[in-house]
């Protein structure tokens, strides 16, 4: 059963169109990723989707509801995570989880959420001394609050280290677990490989592509990469003549050979029969970066 369903969807701001003829659906119990760089329209579409903007065209219902129209009691059913929210520094963990405990008729135990997002030591910490990975927990909890169907969560790993997002990742995943829809927005490609049942490519306010992670690496047409450095000088003659060879690469004294089938086999057997030896070889295949590459003609860029 969908619980998103997004209809030819446009939204402008003055000469530039973010969102252009956008159209998707969600399934309920899914992590659905929205993929792109930023700029992409990525943060308009889901602003769309909970109601925070108006579309220009198209039409979206969440839950069976008009964002716009029905605003009030989407609110009761959908819990929001954007990028750009913050608390004044001053107010305290429990502050925070109280006053938004407020708004809702049926709240979800904040002492729990505590409990459950590893936040109890931090009740009367003030937001302004939370490390990164304490606010993003507490930006889940409050987006959790009121008990929702939906949760969408903007950007959340921005700016935190490699432990901290993953961290995240099972939280996420523990979202899920526990029965709420969750749409993602990301412009990491590991995350998005790792949590997301589908994804939605974003570039230029489009959708360039929707499916799975797998189905997506699936259409770079199963690339492989050999990298290594060469004991001695080789041509690049000697790989691209390979029928399994569609690229050769050189990295300062690196090799990089990129094919499909069984390439690896194809390159160190040339190697031998030269008399060559391979230093630091290393087999990588194609993952969503490359697809994400494929799809759009760039890559993210993940420091952005």
């Amino acid at each position: 059963m969908d619980v998103i369903e997004v209809t030819n969807l446009r939204k402008r701001y003055r000469e530039h169109l973010a969102v252009d003829d956008v159209s998707f659906s969600v399934g309920r119990g899914e992590i659905f990723g929205v993929l792109g760089r930023n700029g992409a329209g990525k943060t308009t579409t889901v602003e769309c989707v909970a109601g925070l903007r108006t579309p220009d065209e198209g039409t979206v219902r969440v839950l069976g509801l008009d964002p716009q129209r029905d605003r009030t009691e989407l609110r009761r059913r959908l819990g929001v995570q954007l990028q750009a929210s913050e608390l004044p520094d001053k107010m305290k963990v429990r502050e925070a989880l109280e006053l938004y405990a407020s708004f809702y008729d049926h709240p979800a135990d904040w002492r729990e959420l505590l409990d459950t997002w590893g936040l109890a030591e931090k009740r009367e910490s003030r937001y302004g001394k939370l490390s990164g990975g304490q606010k993003q927990r507490l930006s889940i909890a409050l987006a959790l609050i009121g008990n929702p169907e939906i949760a969408v969560l903007d950007e959340l790993t921005t700016g935190l280290d490699p432990q901290a997002r993953r961290d995240t990742w099972a939280l996420i995943e523990r979202i899920r677990d526990g029965g709420v829809t969750v749409v993602l927005v990301t412009h990491f490609m590991d995350e998005a490989e790792r949590l997301c049942d589908r994804v939605a490519v974003v570039d230029r306010g489009r959708i360039a592509a929707l499916d799975t992670p797998a189905g997506l690496v699936d259409r770079t047409g199963g690339e492989q990469r050999v990298r290594f450095r060469p004991s001695a000088p080789v041509e690049d003659r000697l790989f691209t003549d390979l029928p399994e060879v569609t690229e050769v690469r050189r990295e300062g004294d690196r090799l990089t050979v990129v094919g499909t089938g069984d390439v690896l086999q194809a390159v160190t057997s040339v190697l031998a029969r030269n008399q060559i030896t391979a230093a630091d070889l290393r087999m990588e295949t194609a993952d969503l970066d490359d697809a994400f590459l494929a799809i759009t003609g760039h890559r993210v860029d993940a420091n952005a």
